[in-house]
């Protein structure tokens, strides 16, 4: 189907047409598709010739792979993810709260719930899609097989890695939870190797922190799993897998609801793949816990 010429497509939309169409491509063109698909931030920011190398396979076939989608030329699909990376214009968080004033003012009795409400719809509906399933099922295997998984998040994105740490270290205790506290975020990070991964957390405005954590990771070789907001994101440029989560909602300060969803969705499916080991360090957990008194019991 040809892009709808009165409606301006946006990367999300092409990235939700493909995925679509992925059953129906041939193995080349599915090739290139999940080059696509996990590094989007690549095709805006590459030549054809070197996303086609990236991908592991030729510009012709990423010409037909746009030409599938509707587009009549590469560059005009490629535009589409350029696009995004600039779309968005920054909006400060005392802007927001004046919003969020003018909203409560206009309707005391309940505007401001029920977009709360609505806006927490949409996120998690955005996140509950095919696409995202199928990138669960890529990233498992990094975090259950890799020696060790870095996760980090700053600011209000460290409640999002301290859940997926604490969490993820009763079932698999290679987790480890970088806080970087009094300065110590080069020294955690020391310990990370090729074969590691660091899932990091980020959205905008970006942490400093995070970004260059995800630079340092990346020059060691270690595998990226970013968890942002927008192609656009800085963590997007190299990641091994990137999740793009709605955060939007009429408070002043970004939602991390959708973001936990995704972290309790991306435990439960390295649970699925982890093995009687795994059982094992669950129950040892909790008995532990019981034997100390860390549940309370009348």
């Amino acid at each position: 189907m040809p892009p709808n010429k009165k409606k301006k497509l946006s990367a999300e939309d092409t990235l939700k047409q493909l995925s679509a169409l992925y059953p129906e491509l041939t193995p080349q063109l599915k090739k290139a598709a999940d080059f696509v698909m996990e590094r989007p931030v690549d095709i805006a920011l590459l030549s054809i010739r070197k996303s086609a190398e990236a991908a592991g396979t030729t510009p012709s076939t990423l010409t037909r792979l746009a030409n599938t989608l509707g587009f009549e030329r590469y560059g005009a699909f490629r535009k589409i993810f350029r696009q995004e990376m600039h779309s968005k214009a920054p909006s400060t968080f005392g802007n927001r709260a004046q919003t969020l004033q003018e909203m409560a003012s206009a309707d005391p009795a309940n505007k401001v719930f029920f977009d709360f409400a609505g806006a927490a719809y949409r996120n998690l509906d955005g996140l509950f899609q095919e696409e995202t399933l199928d990138k669960l099922r890529q990233a498992a295997p990094l975090i259950t097989q890799s020696p060790n998984v870095f996760i980090l998040g700053y600011r209000d994105t460290f409640a999002c890695a301290h859940h997926f740490a604490y969490v993820g270290r009763i079932a698999f205790p290679h987790l480890r939870l970088i806080r970087g506290q009094e300065g110590s975020l080069i020294s955690e990070l020391t310990a990370i190797g090729k074969d590691d991964v660091l899932v990091a957390f980020a959205f905008d405005p970006y942490s400093s922190e995070t970004v260059h954590a995800a630079q340092i990771a990346r020059e060691a070789g270690a595998k990226l799993i970013a968890i942002t907001d927008s192609l656009r994101s800085p963590l997007a440029a190299g990641a091994e897998i990137t999740f793009t989560v709605e955060n939007e909602t009429p408070h002043f300060f970004p939602t991390i609801l959708a973001s936990i969803a995704l972290v309790e969705a991306l435990l439960a499916e390295c649970i699925t793949t982890g093995g009687p080991q795994m059982i094992k360090n669950i129950e040892n957990f909790e008995n532990t816990l019981r034997r100390l008194g860390g549940y309370y019991a009348p």
